[in-house]
């Protein structure tokens, strides 16, 4: 009974304090997991320097995360740090225009914006007013140009400032995502050893789980960033051949908005080819575009996934689909490689447990 007692005592004790760690380690959640993202990805690298260097086994995993900083990180913060420049430059340019800040009044919205962008909300203003008008609508001109105005300054302005916040809060995130990387290189072995001897499963088992888990995680990131890095290139391509300004924040945007479920890419370039269009008036620039993001740049998606996949991840076109909507609802941008992870891993459980029933089965028979 005593032993009973003290089971259940140890067991209040480990939920009381594994909840504190939980929350004290909130914050850094989301670099860990990037930490294991780029261990997992970027293990082969890291086991090819090891083999390289014999029993040093730190200096490879201070090499690979070096490579890892040099290849990927610092090249991703530069292109963050221009488009940054240039979401403050597309700020002060289409909101605040060349005019000097106007004091605090009633006038409407569109008084504030630049002449590019109050010619876009007048090109809106009279489609929308033809529209309405062809439907017996009756609409305010003068109101209805007002709020498109004011539509376009709260998308633009959180775009600006937003862009500036996240790169000053991710500064330590990186660190803490980069100590962490070189962490699992250098004991990842020993994580994984202490791992299997406290799962109740048996070695096999947890081996097996662990490879699944390395396979499905370098195939889903390596198959989704490819796709995204891809697309943004052959958008921004086309971008520069149009002559659209702020081209590395849209490239930017157009690589991080490709992972958005269904539109994908869309989100940006079609209204940039609506805005030449509508402001710049270049119609020939604005067709050809889109045709080029519609043939090319979404059909990348289509190509390089499946190519990278090839059979490593069994999931239903439809399932694979619901596992992004739901990861990205349930855990935020995030949710886009966890929903696909956790899915893929769910399936190689229930395999597992097939195979052990059916196991069982065998041993009664005979």
């Amino acid at each position: 009974m005593a032993r009973i007692v003290s089971l259940v005592v140890l067991l209040v004790i480990l939920v009381l304090l594994g909840g504190l760690f939980v929350r004290v380690m909130a914050g850094f959640l989301l670099p860990l997991f990037l930490a294991v993202l780029l261990a997992v990805v970027f293990g082969p690298l890291n086991r090819w320097f090891r083999r390289r260097l014999g029993k040093h086994d730190r200096l490879a995993a201070l090499l690979s995360t070096t490579c890892i900083l040099l290849l990927v990180l610092i090249p991703s913060l530069l292109l963050l740090l221009g488009a940054g420049h240039e979401a403050q430059a597309l700020y002060r340019t289409t909101i605040e225009g060349k005019a000097p800040a106007a004091p605090a009044t009633h006038e409407p919205a569109e008084q504030s914006l630049s002449s590019d962008a109050a010619r876009l909300a007048d090109w809106a203003t009279q489609r929308l007013g033809h529209i309405a008008g062809r439907v017996g609508i009756a609409v305010d001109a003068s109101e209805l140009k007002a709020s498109i105005g004011g539509g376009i300054q709260r998308l633009v302005a959180p775009l600006a400032l937003r862009t500036t916040q996240f790169l000053a809060e991710t500064l330590l995130g990186l660190f803490v995502m980069l100590l962490a990387t070189y962490y699992f290189f250098a004991d990842g072995d020993q994580m994984i050893s202490e791992l299997m001897r406290l799962t109740p499963l048996e070695g096999n088992r947890t081996q097996q789980l662990v490879g699944q888990f390395g396979d499905l995680t370098r195939a889903i990131v390596v198959a989704t960033l490819v796709s995204a890095v891809s697309q943004g290139l052959l958008a921004g391509g086309g971008y520069y051949l149009a002559g659209v300004d702020s081209l590395v924040l849209l490239t930017a945007l157009t690589m991080l908005f490709t992972l958005v479920p269904v539109v994908g890419s869309a989100i940006i370039w079609a209204p940039i080819c609506l805005w030449l269009l509508a402001v710049e008036g270049r119609t020939t620039a604005a067709v050809l575009l889109a045709i080029y993001c519609i043939v090319v740049v979404s059909m990348v998606d289509n190509v390089v996934k499946p190519w990278i996949l090839r059979g490593r991840s069994n999931l239903h076109p439809l399932l694979a689909l619901l596992s992004i909507l739901g990861g990205v609802e349930a855990l935020g941008p995030i949710g886009i490689f966890v929903g696909p992870m956790v899915v893929a891993f769910l399936q190689t459980l229930l395999n597992m447990v097939h195979a052990e029933l059916i196991g069982l089965t065998r041993n009664e028979a005979s």
